[in-house]
C-alpha cells in the first residue's frame, strides 16, 4: 500500500493564521518592511495582554513612555486599532491626541489598514462603507476622518483632539497618544490642567465598565498626563497603572520576561538610532529636554533638587582624618529584575564636609541582603554606626542581625522624600558634599544620574540612602577615627583604581 505524502503548509497561510492571532505578526504582515525591534515585540506583546484584559472587562490601565520617532504610533495608534477589530469587531475605540487634526490623520491611517487587500485576507467580514466595500449591508455606515464604523458589527472608532468633544459615545478602548505637542505647551499650567480637566470630565466618563485606557507619550514634564495619573494612584485616588518606560540610552540593565535585552548604556533600538546618533541629539538639545524627553526622566520645574554644579570629588590622597563615620541602607528587597534596589553607603565626615566612601547595590532577596550587609561591616570594621531605615523591609534585616552586628540603629523617616532631600541640599551647594571621582567606582556615574534628576528618576534608592546618612551626621557629636584604617577600607573598594 503506497504511503500517502503528507501536506505542507504554505508559508503564506502560515503566516496569515499567525497575524489573525498575534499583534506582531499582524504587523509584519500588513506592513512588511516595519522595522521590530525587541522593543516593538514587548509593546506588541503588552497590548496583546491589555486587548485580552479588554475583553475580560478588567479594566486595564497602561502607560508607554519612549522617545519620539520610536515607531510608538505606528503600533497603538494604527495597526492595534485594526487588529483589535479584526479580532473584535464590536469593540468601540475613542483615539485622542494633542490636536484634531493629528488625531484625524490616524484614523484615516486605520481605515488605510481596514481597506486593505491584506488586511481582507486576514479579516473577510470586518469592512467599512464606502466605495470598497466587500459585502452587503442594509442601511449605511458612518465614515469620515472623525468616525467611522464597522458594517455589520457594533463596531465604532472615534477621533479627537485632546480638549475636544466626545459626548454621546461610549468606549470599551481609549487611546491616548502624545496629548502635549511641544515645549511651550508642556511648560503652561494652563495646558496641563486643561489635559487634566478633559481627561477626567470627558474622556473618562465615556469608557464602558471594564474598559481599558491607553496613554502612550513622550515625557515633557512632572506634571503631565501620565504625572497626573501616577500622582493619584499614589495618593490613593485614582486607578493602578501598568508603566513601562524605554529609555533611548539604557540607565541600567533591561529585562523582559526573565531575558536580558540590553545592558546599560546601549541604544534602545540601535538599528533605527545607534548610539552615536543618540549621543549627538542629546549635544544637540540639551540636558534638560535629553532627560525629559529621550529619558523619560523630566526635570522638575525650578530644575533638580540637586545640581551638578555642586558636586565635589574626592581622590584617595584627599581623603582626610575622619571625625565620624557610618553606613546608611535603603532597603526594598523583592527578588527580580524589575524590583526596587537595596543600597548600602559608607559615609564619614570631617569638620564641615561629607564624604560618600562606599556603596553597594543590587536587587536582592532577604538573605542575600543580609549577606551583603555583614560582608560592608566587615570590610568597614572602623564603622560603628549602622542606619536602617525602619520601614517596608528594614525591620526584618535589624531583628535578624541586630545580635550579630553591633551598632545597627532604626532610623524613622521624617517627612516625604522630597522634604529629606531638601533638608540636605543647603550642605551640597555650599560644596561639603564630596564623592568618589567617576574614575575610581564603576557606581559614581549611576549615583549622579539618579541624584541629579532626583525625584523624576526611575529610582530613588541611591538617595534616600544618601540623604540619611547626611542628615545623620550633621546631627552627631564628632569622634576621632584613624584615618590610616579609613584609607585601608577604601582602598579595598572593589573597581576603584588607586
Amino acid at each position: 500500500m503506497a504511503r500517502r505524502k503528507k501536506s505542507i503548509p504554505d508559508l503564506r497561510e502560515v503566516q496569515k493564521g499567525l497575524a489573525r492571532q498575534n499583534l506582531q505578526a499582524f504587523v509584519l504582515y500588513t506592513m512588511p518592511n516595519y522595522l521590530m525591534g525587541w522593543v516593538h515585540e514587548r509593546i506588541c506583546w503588552e497590548m496583546e495582554r491589555f486587548l485580552e484584559d479588554v475583553i475580560a472587562q478588567k479594566s486595564p490601565r497602561l502607560i508607554i513612555t519612549m522617545p519620539p520617532r520610536s515607531g510608538k504610533s505606528e503600533l497603538v495608534s494604527r495597526r492595534f486599532p485594526a487588529y483589535a477589530f479584526g479580532r473584535h469587531p464590536d469593540l468601540s475605540i475613542i483615539a485622542a491626541s494633542y490636536s484634531s487634526d493629528l488625531a484625524s490623520r490616524m484614523n484615516r491611517d486605520v481605515q488605510r489598514i481596514i481597506d486593505d487587500d491584506l488586511y481582507a485576507d486576514l479579516f473577510p467580514s470586518v469592512t467599512l462603507y464606502g466605495k470598497n466595500i466587500r459585502t452587503t449591508a442594509k442601511g449605511s455606515y458612518l465614515r469620515n476622518s472623525d468616525i467611522f464604523e464597522i458594517v455589520g458589527h457594533e463596531g465604532v472608532y472615534r477621533s479627537a483632539g485632546v480638549g475636544g468633544g466626545i459626548t454621546g459615545m461610549g468606549c470599551s478602548i481609549a487611546i491616548i497618544d502624545d496629548p502635549i505637542k511641544d515645549r511651550m505647551s508642556a511648560d503652561s499650567p494652563t495646558i496641563r490642567q486643561n489635559i487634566w480637566d478633559w481627561y477626567t470630565s470627558t474622556l473618562y466618563t465615556r469608557l464602558a465598565p471594564g474598559g481599558g485606557v491607553i496613554v502612550m507619550l513622550t515625557k515633557w514634564h512632572t506634571d503631565d498626563l501620565a504625572g497626573r495619573l501616577l500622582e493619584a494612584e499614589r495618593a490613593g485616588e485614582g486607578d493602578h497603572w501598568k508603566v513601562i518606560n524605554f529609555p533611548a540610552i539604557a540607565e541600567q540593565d533591561e529585562y523582559w520576561n526573565g531575558h536580558l535585552m540590553r545592558k546599560a548604556g546601549e541604544a534602545l533600538h540601535p538599528e533605527r538610532y545607534p548610539l552615536e546618533q543618540l549621543l549627538a541629539i542629546k549635544q544637540a538639545i540639551g540636558s534638560r529636554d535629553w532627560a525629559a524627553l529621550y529619558q523619560q526622566h523630566p526635570v522638575p520645574d525650578g530644575g533638580a533638587i540637586f545640581k551638578a554644579e555642586w558636586l565635589r570629588f574626592w581622590l584617595p590622597k584627599d581623603l582626610p582624618n575622619f571625625d565620624m563615620m557610618l553606613t546608611s541602607w535603603d532597603m526594598t528587597f523583592k527578588e527580580g529584575t524589575d524590583n526596587d534596589f537595596v543600597v548600602g553607603q559608607v559615609w564619614g565626615r570631617a569638620g564641615a564636609n561629607f564624604y560618600l566612601l562606599d556603596q553597594v547595590r543590587g536587587r536582592w532577596g532577604f538573605t542575600e541582603t543580609l549577606h551583603h550587609f555583614q560582608k560592608l561591616a566587615q570590610k568597614w570594621p572602623m564603622v560603628r554606626r549602622h542606619l536602617i531605615e525602619d520601614k517596608a523591609n528594614g525591620p526584618a534585616v535589624i531583628d535578624t542581625l541586630r545580635n550579630t552586628v553591633a551598632g545597627i540603629i532604626p532610623v524613622e523617616p521624617c517627612g516625604s522624600k522630597v522634604a529629606r532631600a531638601h533638608a540636605v541640599t543647603t550642605y551640597f551647594e555650599a560644596g561639603n558634599v564630596f564623592i568618589p571621582h567617576p574614575s575610581l567606582a564603576p557606581w559614581v556615574n549611576d549615583f549622579m544620574a539618579e541624584l541629579t534628576t532626583f525625584p523624576s528618576a526611575a529610582h530613588d534608592d541611591q538617595v534616600d540612602a544618601a540623604t540619611q546618612s547626611v542628615f545623620d551626621l550633621q546631627t552627631r557629636r564628632p569622634m576621632y577615627i584613624d584615618p590610616s584604617v579609613v584609607r585601608m577600607g577604601a582602598m579595598q573598594q572593589r573597581g576603584l583604581k588607586w
